[in-house]
């Protein structure tokens, strides 16, 4: 792992999904899909979704210490809510993501900062059960892709 960063190790284990849908939409569905998109990547929505996030992770940070970064590179440990969802709203302002290590580093949590959905690299059974009834509680969804 010399040669290659946290992020990019923990991006290639297994994942799963914390959406505001509760499981993947197939791919050549009927629907509104696109347009679902479209709709809560615009404010207020995305703003209201980030919100969720946040509440979920400063909830998780209860539990175990919380590294951000906004370039894969600087960490910073259990930052401020209020500092965490002008961090969200950077990210998404400027399409640029944002990276949470988790659990002691064994796992990754990633929004993109252009989706509506974060990505959850490597959890062990006790953080995805924890971030599962959190995101519930924030009226989030968590999903394995297929």
């Amino acid at each position: 792992m010399a040669d290659e960063s946290i992020i990019e190790y923990l991006q290639r284990k297994p994942y799963w999904i914390v959406d505001v849908l509760p499981k993947q939409v197939p791919v050549g569905t009927g629907g509104q899909y696109v347009q679902l998109e479209k709709y809560f990547l615009s404010h207020p929505q995305i703003d209201v979704i980030c919100g969720k996030f946040v509440g979920m992770l400063t909830r998780v940070n209860c539990y175990m210490d919380l590294q951000v970064s906004r370039d894969g590179e600087g960490w910073a440990t259990n930052p401020l809510p209020e500092l965490l969802s002008g961090w969200f709203m950077e990210s998404v302002a400027a399409h640029q993501p944002l990276f949470f290590l988790l659990d002691t580093c064994k796992s990754l949590l990633e929004f993109s900062g252009d989706d509506h959905y974060l990505t959850l690299y490597s959890p062990s059974e006790e953080l995805l059960g924890l971030v599962g009834q959190l995101a519930a509680a924030e009226g989030l969804f968590v999903w394995k892709p297929k």
